[in-house]
């Protein structure tokens, strides 16, 4: 498996992997049920006359699964030790099946399981930075196919062996895309640049994968899983574009570099279990519950209305990237990238209110809506070919964050019993977010202080503030099932397959009023959470979870330069691209009305 890497967005990568879609979490909730199985184990009553019947997850199976999280490309520098970059963030969203075996022996269960998913993913950043006298480049990614091959191994919990707690390990493949593309080589007004170099790549790689996961029957015939996976693969070494240096004026000779890739997934799947009416139900336990029943213990569906509400506290790590790039100058020409804003690190603290309606007949409404703020992270303020410089990297502290975020959604279940539902959903969300840019460092400059020293400048005064509004439509599957009586596990998966998005960048620290008009569409993202919560009562419950949300548009957005000078203002379009990510772990707290 490949080593982990620092993440680009951060330098910290214990602290993000960590906090990045609550991989802990997931894994926690499966030692909980485990724990939770045996404590009940014990608890048994003997004076039961006659010991219900062990369900067999012995057979085969086929289905479906949703899936998303984030994975990292790292490109190695032949040239030396970089001084930025040379690691690409790859949020992905996954859409697959899978297709297994399982022999059970006791409460033992083992299989063999295959899966495949389409992948839909983005990522770009900075690579080949070794120098500051030397034009860099930048590096895009993404897989566009994975694969698994895995052996499984769990226990079957609860009083019937219902609730399957599994690890599995095995082999895995991708396909993985993407270029390296050499950023401005000294281009201006009188000057066409040095020739420009792209070199592409589109390789498959074979890894391996470690997961942990829940699963639980829901009928004879269907059962629903909630899966973390780990896959990390070393990749094959592509060819790297040659490059100017300046001064003095040479040419960098092209390369290769060696790339490797790992990726952090939650899934959510269904699974049809060969050999069984795909409507029969369980004949001891009817579709929902006698309301005494109801009144026993906690309930998903009793058929009827029912409205969860509650609050979250959720810890988050937060980066925004956006890539200032020249437009062609005529018909055939290359767009040349120039300049790249990562802020990143942003650790921030919020709020929110989320609450869902379930009807008789199965539709339901659900959403949240929060507010949080941050007062830490770092801005990397990167140009290319600036006047004389080849590459400038300046670093600001960042302060003043806020940010407001809500979804809203309707779904319908297709399977619901009183401890499970399992639905599809349609929805909007929003994301909002601002910050203040605070301090200069120049990190990367063959001028060492330039522009971070002159009278417009000191160090701890405001240089520039940002303002983002990402809207998005939603789509996606979510389930949740009732797990050894009192522990419910639960997940949302959502795909946006396109995004809306405008910001402002203002420049503070130059002669004229400078900002930046931002506007981007297209694209796409993903939405993820799971939780793990417990039923101190049949309406009250508290839990723990993880989330991760990221955003991109398309790659030829637009940006418009303003200078407001005294008598005049000047005005430039060009070309850009925008991302956001935000993850981390949230504590809840709910009450259900039934």
């Amino acid at each position: 498996m490949a080593v982990c890497h620092h993440p680009s967005f951060d330098d910290d990568a214990h602290c993000e992997v960590m906090m990045r879609f609550g991989v802990l979490n997931w894994a926690a909730a499966t030692a909980a049920l485990v724990a939770s199985g045996a404590v009940n184990s014990t608890d048994l009553k003997p004076a039961a006359k006659v010991p219900p019947k062990l369900w067999s997850w012995t057979g085969g199976y086929i289905g479906g699964h949703a899936a998303g999280g984030y994975g990292r490309t790292s490109f190695s520098d032949p040239y030396g030790p970089s001084i930025y970059g040379d690691v690409v963030d790859t949020p992905a969203f996954l859409a697959g099946g899978q297709l297994g075996y399982n022999w059970q022996r006791d409460r033992w269960v083992f299989g063999l399981e295959l899966e495949a998913s389409r992948a839909v993913s983005d990522g770009t950043n900075t690579c080949l930075a070794f120098s500051s006298v030397v034009v860099i480049a930048t590096c895009n990614a993404g897989p566009s196919v994975l694969a698994t091959g895995t052996a499984r191994v769990g226990y079957a919990f609860g009083p019937q062996g219902h609730t399957l707690a599994y690890v599995k390990g095995g082999a895995a493949w991708q396909n993985n895309h993407g270029a390296i593309t050499n950023h401005n080589e000294f281009r201006d007004g009188t000057f066409a640049g040095y020739p420009r170099h792209t070199t592409q790549f589109d390789d498959g790689c074979f890894g391996a994968t470690v997961g942990v996961g829940i699963e639980q029957q829901l009928t004879p015939a269907w059962s629903v899983k909630f899966e973390y996976d780990y896959m990390g693969f070393g990749g094959p070494r592509v060819a790297t574009p040659p490059t100017v240096q300046r001064p003095p004026l040479a040419i960098i000779p092209a390369s290769t570099s060696s790339l490797s890739s790992d990726y952090h997934v939650g899934k959510v799947g269904l699974n049809y279990h060969f050999g069984v009416d795909p409507t029969a139900e369980w004949a001891d336990a009817p579709l929902h519950p006698a309301t005494a029943t109801a009144k026993a213990k906690p309930v998903l569906s009793t058929g009827g209305w029912s409205l969860e509400g509650g609050s979250r506290v959720w810890l988050s790590r937060g980066a925004f990237q956006w890539d200032y790039t020249h437009a062609p100058r005529f018909p055939g020409d290359e767009s040349v990238p120039t300049s790249r804003l990562t802020y990143q690190g942003l650790d921030g603290v919020s709020g929110e209110m989320f609450g869902r309606l379930d009807s008789p007949w199965g539709i339901f409404l659900k959403g949240n809506i929060g507010l949080g703020r941050f007062n830490k992270g770092k801005r990397n303020d990167e140009d290319s070919s600036l006047g004389q410089w080849a590459y400038l990297n300046a670093l600001s502290g960042q302060a003043n964050g806020r940010f407001t975020y809500y979804t809203a959604d309707a779904g319908y279940d297709f399977l619901r019993g009183s401890n499970y539902k399992v639905g599809a959903f349609v929805g909007w969300t929003s994301y909002g977010e601002k910050s203040d840019s605070i301090g200069c460092v120049q990190t990367a400059s063959s001028s060492p202080a330039w522009p971070c020293t002159g009278p417009f400048q000191r160090q701890g005064q405001l240089i520039g503030t940002q303002d983002t509004d990402w809207n998005a439509p939603r789509i996606g599957v979510s389930a949740e099932a009732l797990v050894l009586e009192r522990w419910r596990v639960s997940a949302d998966i959502a795909y946006l397959p396109w995004t809306e998005f405008s910001g402002r960048d203002n420049h503070l620290l130059r002669p004229a009023t400078t900002f930046y008009d931002q506007r981007g569409d297209g694209g796409g993202g993903l939405q993820v959470e799971g939780a793990l919560s417990y039923f101190l009562t049949k309406n009250v419950s508290i839990g723990v979870g993880g989330r991760y949300w990221s955003m991109w548009t398309k790659k030829d957005s637009d940006v418009i330069y303003n200078a407001n000078w005294q008598g005049g203002r000047d005005q430039e379009a060009a070309l850009a691209k925008y991302r956001m990510e935000r993850w981390g772990t949230f504590i809840q707290a709910s009450y259900k009305f039934d």
